[in-house]
């Protein structure tokens, strides 16, 4: 019964057009006053020990490395890189798109930034080269998703804090997922491109491929710093996003020169409203886990559902509809924190390895942003765009079937996603 009770007073409050954050918090909150005994003073308690977490200290840190990205000039370089390789292509623009944005995914940590940062330089170029805008919108909207897959994510670290899984391991395990996930959209950008007779780039010679690297090496140094670091030992995941705020930071003011010490302020403000506004989220969710826990739901549901006699095979495609459907109303930060808390217990009765099941996650928020109604991908390229969301989601439909395509693969093929973290000694 306070099952249905929680989760109807939920739904009711984002019905409202409440957000998700506040909608978690009035729900802990009435139904602790009403139909609980439970102390209101816990909730305080509640509140500041969910998040003294260390793994929560890598998200503003991630944020922030990413802004100074964005901001200063690494996109274009990237872009430079990415276009010198494999321009001469069917399509060759906007396979240096997806190659720009899985470049920048492995430094930013987030979807919407990587739209914005390769979408904004490469949008126009695409449209000047003769391209339809729909084809540059459908790659840039999809292949900004790897953000969140490609390690750092920090998607991943939202799911490590709410299930106490190895953030360092999920990082290895999204590396080979990433990889695959972005030729799988670049053999679709290259069959489109084929297929309709998009122009192609002229071949870059290979100095010109040397200089390109060179130019862009500073930003692509990040990648080593995070994921060497991390492997090698020599940093927590914690530390190596503080690193790479540190290496951005040096990267855009003083050798790229393209953000100056007066910038640094409003870069600064801009990653701490976003901060605020994730760690908001988090001490909502923490207290929404904090009641369930309470009231046994999650144990409740896993003895429901594993006594119906559905199995591992069953389960993952109950999970992957039920993260489906709740892309259409939230954004990934809430549904990890929401639904995470719910379905982990399950997929441990179950025997699913608890770091194959955060990729899974991670995959299915990542075919969530780019899907109406509430697709952040969809409305950050749109405002680059200036197209509208019924036409962009036209216009990512072929990216969009390949991701879902690709859901499947890392659903049911778990090797996929634990090879690389098993082969470094990470998990047994």
């Amino acid at each position: 019964m306070s099952t249905i009770i929680i989760f109807s007073l939920l739904v009711v409050l984002m019905l409202t057009g409440m957000p998700i954050s506040i909608s978690l918090g009035l729900t802990v909150l009435a139904f602790l006053f009403f139909l609980t005994q439970v102390p209101i003073e816990s909730v305080a308690l509640k509140l500041f020990t969910g998040i003294e977490k260390f793994e929560i200290m890598a998200i503003p840190f991630f944020i922030l490395a990413g802004n100074f990205l964005t901001h200063g000039g690494v996109a274009k370089r990237m872009i430079r890189f990415a276009t010198s390789m494999v321009g001469h292509w069917h399509g060759g623009l906007g396979l240096g798109g997806v190659l720009a944005c899985a470049l920048f995914a492995a430094v930013s940590g987030s979807s919407p930034a990587t739209v914005v940062a390769i979408g904004s330089i490469l949008m126009p170029a695409m449209v000047r080269a003769g391209f339809p805008s729909r084809f540059g919108a459908g790659v840039i909207t999809t292949s900004g998703a790897l953000g969140i897959l490609i390690p750092p994510s920090i998607v991943m670290v939202m799911y490590s804090v709410s299930t106490n899984t190895s953030v360092g391991a999920l990082f290895m395990a999204g590396v080979i997922p990433g990889i695959v996930l972005a030729a799988m959209l670049g053999f679709t950008t290259w069959y489109r491109a084929r297929s309709n007779g998009y122009p192609r780039q002229p071949r870059a010679t290979w100095a010109e491929r040397w200089q390109a690297l060179r130019d862009s090496i500073w930003g692509l140094l990040l990648i080593v710093i995070v994921m060497g670091g991390i492997y090698s030992g020599m940093f927590t995941p914690t530390e190596a996003a503080a690193m790479s705020a540190v290496w951005a930071f040096v990267t855009a003011v003083y050798i790229y020169k393209d953000l100056t010490i007066k910038d640094v302020p409003r870069v600064l403000l801009s990653s701490a409203n976003m901060s605020a506004m994730l760690l908001y989220i988090i001490t909502n969710a923490v207290l929404f886990s904090f009641l369930m826990t309470h009231e046994n739901i999650p144990q409740a549901m896993a003895d429901a559902m594993i006594g119906t006699g559905v199995g591992v095979i069953g389960f993952l495609l109950i999970a992957n509809v039920l993260l489906l459907a709740a892309g259409n109303f939230m954004e990934p930060s809430s549904i990890v924190l929401i639904l995470a808390p719910i379905l982990f217990p399950i997929a441990m009765k179950l025997g699913i390895d608890p770091v194959h099941f955060g990729i899974l996650m991670v995959v299915n928020m990542e075919v969530g942003m780019c899907h109406p109604p509430v697709g952040l991908n969809l409305y950050v390229a749109s405002g680059i765009t200036k197209m509208g969301i019924t036409e962009l989601t036209i216009a990512t439909w072929p990216w969009l079937l390949t991701m879902l395509v690709f859901l499947v693969v890392v659903t049911y093929w778990p090797t996929l996603s634990l090879w690389l973290p098993r082969t470094l000694g990470m998990i047994s």
